[in-house]
């Protein structure tokens, strides 16, 4: 039995978790190398049946980290995303396709944390300068409205809000969003859908307690 390090989470201390994975018998070292064959070949069944086969595993290892699991679904998807854009890069003799997965994972993992600061960095700015206009005399419910919808939009998965801010502040699209993110526009739609259903519900209930 062997282990994969998981980072421990934002705020978390002590070690970082351990996450067993089970030997490979020959069979499954054989499957995993026809796998990798498929993948160099640009197999598209073959990639579904990657994805299946180690889908789960990055995920977890994505929710562990972030401590989310929607944000770790977009990570998942960011990690499949790379391996088929990146599949020529695969050197099956430098090591297993799930470890080639792993660290990929690792590199999204933690560019998906540098975006967690990044939008709160932004959000804070954001509300900062609406505050200095609240004070200078623009209606201070305006002002309200425009700080939550900044908040809402900085509490969004990574995926999601680039989504959102193309089509609001860039007037992009959907169908445009998908050439220029390589998502497919069924991906497109429903991370928007989602994202504005969230928001709306956030924004609902924010007003509630007032």
């Amino acid at each position: 039995m062997t282990a994969v390090d998981l980072p421990a989470s934002p705020g978390a201390t002590g070690t970082p978790v351990r996450l067993p994975v089970q030997e490979a018998s020959e069979d499954e070292d054989r499957a995993a190398a026809e796998l990798a064959d498929g993948l160099l070949r640009g197999d598209a069944e073959v990639f579904a049946r990657i994805f299946r086969r180690w889908g789960t595993l990055v995920h977890t290892l994505a929710a562990r980290s972030l401590g989310d699991s929607r944000e770790a679904e977009d990570v998942t998807q960011q990690v499949f995303l790379a391996a088929w854009r990146g599949r020529a890069g695969y050197r099956p003799e430098r090591g297993p396709l799930a470890g080639w997965l792993v660290g990929i994972t690792r590199r999204k993992i933690a560019d998906a944390l540098t975006a967690r600061t990044r939008r709160g960095e932004l959000v804070a700015a954001s509300a900062a300068r609406e505050q200095v206009r609240g004070e200078e005399g623009a209606r201070p419910d305006a002002v309200l409205d425009r700080v939550l919808v900044v908040q809402e939009l900085g509490k969004l998965p990574p995926v999601q809000r680039h989504i959102l801010c193309m089509a609001f502040f860039d007037d992009l699209t959907q169908v445009q969003i998908a050439e220029r993110t390589g998502l497919p526009l069924g991906t497109v739609k429903s991370h928007a859908r989602r994202a504005l259903v969230r928001m709306r519900r956030s924004l609902t209930d924010a007003a509630a307690t007032f």
